[in-house]
């Protein structure tokens, strides 16, 4: 009895070379990064939460422009400075650090309009205490009623 070593077992007539399977199922990659997807659409607009804030109209509109700072006082009298909350007793230290080596300073206050007047100029004497040269306040275009068309006779 011969035994032949060099061969593969043939089944049905194939002679079969000892290959793997070399190609990739991209079945379940495609599943879950479609998953992923999903989650990242879902919860993208909950991270996007901003300070709520009923700004004052103005028949000017008044945005800040790119080089300032931007302090932002609620209706209930919290000041954010950026994306933080301070305490208006750490504001003017707080405002002299960002200013320390900064040739132009300039603040931009973001005042709701319900708030107590007496808390706004309680902050803009800080403001300018701290040695700010130019404060600007923010306000949103005013709203104006659709025209009307005249008819015409």
């Amino acid at each position: 009895m011969a035994v032949n070593l060099n061969q593969a077992p043939v089944s049905g007539g194939r002679r079969r070379l000892g290959t793997s399977m070399s190609e990739i199922n991209v079945t379940p990659l495609v599943d879950v990064m479609l998953v992923l997807l999903i989650i990242f659409m879902v919860t993208a607009p909950m991270m996007q939460s901003g300070i709520g804030l009923n700004l004052p109209q103005a028949e000017t509109e008044s945005a800040p422009a790119e080089e300032g700072l931007t302090l932002t006082i609620t209706a209930d009298g919290y000041i954010h400075l950026g994306e933080s909350v301070i305490n208006v007793n750490l504001l003017e230290r707080r405002l002299q650090e960002y200013f320390y080596n900064k040739t132009r300073k300039i603040v931009y206050i973001r005042a709701d309009r319900n708030l107590n007047y007496g808390q706004l100029i309680q902050v803009l004497d800080i403001v300018k205490k701290s040695g700010i040269e130019i404060v600007g306040l923010v306000t949103e275009p005013l709203e104006k009623p659709p025209a009307r068309k005249q008819s015409r006779r």
